[in-house]
């Protein structure tokens, strides 16, 4: 059984990295267009506290989520994107303070857990340890989107880990997710974290293997980037399609990003 304490530490500390990113930014940066397709700052920081409060409701009150599992199953082209931009209508330091807040409870929520205690979610059913890895990859993800769009680099940290095993923990997901059939056969993933040390998933003697580093393979599951603009090898037929179709997230399949030429691979 997963103790969560480290990855809701890690969850916390990525927050309050992205917080202090946007806690000084002037009402026209929260306007600002990130590479997201029609949102904006104010769009990727409401989409975190809507899914906060989503979660939240999951871990204490499972029959009110209940209630927001049907309403993604009437409209789950854009359940999400209607949650952002209700959220989003907000002014930026109510906005700033309900994503504080939220995130606040739902920590709470998350380290008073029982033990072994699983939530129902919008896929499978989730763990502590588990719901607070997914919060951990979208608050990276977004605010990847939010340093690109305000001209800012963010170092990759070793909290990049929780996002490549949830990258490697998805892969038959995103096969169903695109009407496939996953493979049956495990793949062997090594990446290169920040540090120069690797992080290795799957059998060592696996045919199909994906090796790079492990900032690349983070955006490439979180549909940050287009695998053309990766430096990600591929070995075997089945791991070089899952590289077209990966995706971290619950839901539909992304659009992903254009390749940076502008032509696909």
């Amino acid at each position: 059984m997963a103790d969560p304490t480290r990855v809701i530490d890690d969850l916390c500390a990525e927050s309050d990295e992205l917080d202090r990113l946007v806690a000084e930014l002037g009402t026209e940066h929260w306007a600002g267009q990130t590479p997201a397709p029609g949102w904006t700052v104010a769009h990727q920081i409401a989409h975190l506290a809507w899914t906060d409060h989503s979660s939240l409701l999951a871990v204490t009150d499972a029959d009110r989520f209940g209630g927001l599992v049907e309403k993604a199953l009437a409209a789950p082209h854009t359940f999400v994107d209607d949650g952002a931009e209700e959220y989003a209508r907000a002014a930026p330091a109510e906005l700033l303070t309900r994503w504080r807040e939220g995130r606040a409870a739902l920590e709470k929520a998350l380290r008073e857990a029982p033990a072994g205690a699983r939530f129902p979610w919008y896929g499978p059913p989730m763990s502590a340890a588990s719901m607070a890895t997914a919060r951990l990859m979208e608050t990276w993800a977004h605010g990847l989107d939010i340093a690109d769009t305000i001209g800012v680099t963010r170092p990759p940290t070793v909290r990049l880990r929780h996002v490549a095993w949830l990258g490697v923990r998805t892969r038959d997901f995103a096969y169903g997710a695109h009407g496939l059939t996953p493979p049956a056969e495990p793949f062997r993933v090594e990446l290169t974290g920040p540090c120069g040390e690797v992080w290795a998933y799957g059998p060592e003697d696996a045919p199909q293997r994906v090796t790079g580093p492990a900032l690349d393979f983070c955006r490439l599951v979180t549909q940050r980037a287009h695998r053309a603009d990766l430096a990600l090898t591929a070995d075997g037929p089945d791991a070089d399609r899952w590289l077209d179709i990966a995706q971290a997230f619950a839901g539909p399949p992304g659009a992903g990003r254009e390749p940076e030429g502008g032509t696909a691979r």
